[in-house]
């Protein structure tokens, strides 16, 4: 079906989201049209204000309203211990569940050549700028565990092991609560061969 012109803009717009397909984006659209005017000048507005007062934190590349995130802000972290994700999402996941005190690195990605996303593209120069400030002990590598998280995580090893850093890998395996009947065969097969000898 045909639709007006900015009609057809705003779902195109709305397919830019992740998870949304062009049946979802033209629901959205239609209700915020429809019933939720209110509540799409609250989105745009809320929008137009993001882009223009958040960046990327000049240390971590965190999206920030400021020069630097409140983690880096902070000198309350442990500067010796700087844990590296692919993306913000990833940083809040591992700051709410309270048990990091170190610093962030943001990737914003992984490697992938194919994609055209090289070490540049990840920031990898201010990487080794922070590991070669000499604070920085411990590189602690927390890229998902994909093909690309993966070869990224083998590339940053190698940066910190010609530096002598320390670096070390989360555990991936069998989530807690977990049974094993519903846990696929390479989630099991990393869970036993990162096992820990308790006795």
């Amino acid at each position: 079906m045909k639709h007006a012109p900015a009609l057809a803009q705003l779902i195109d717009a709305l397919r830019t989201l992740p998870g949304v397909g062009p049946k979802s984006a033209q629901r959205m659209a239609f209700h915020l049209l429809q019933d939720g005017r209110a509540g799409a000048r609250a989105l745009a507005e809320s929008l137009t204000q993001a882009l223009q007062l958040v960046a990327r934190c000049k240390r971590c590349r965190m999206l920030t309203q400021g020069e630097l995130c409140f983690v880096c802000a902070s000198n309350q972290r442990d500067v010796t211990q700087l844990c590296v994700v692919e993306s913000p999402a990833d940083f809040v996941a591992i700051e709410q569940s309270g048990s990091f005190r170190g610093r962030y690195f943001v990737l914003m990605g992984h490697l992938s050549p194919l994609d055209g996303i090289g070490p540049a593209q990840l920031g990898i120069r201010d990487l080794e700028a922070i590991l070669d400030g000499g604070e920085v002990t411990e590189l602690i590598l927390a890229t998902n565990s994909t093909v690309e998280g993966e070869a990224t995580a083998h590339y940053l090893s190698e940066l910190a092991q010609r530096r002598k850093i320390r670096s070390s890998r989360i555990a991936h395996g069998v989530p807690m609560g977990g049974e094993l009947e519903y846990v696929d065969g390479g989630t099991l097969a990393r869970a036993l061969s990162g096992r820990q000898i308790l006795s």
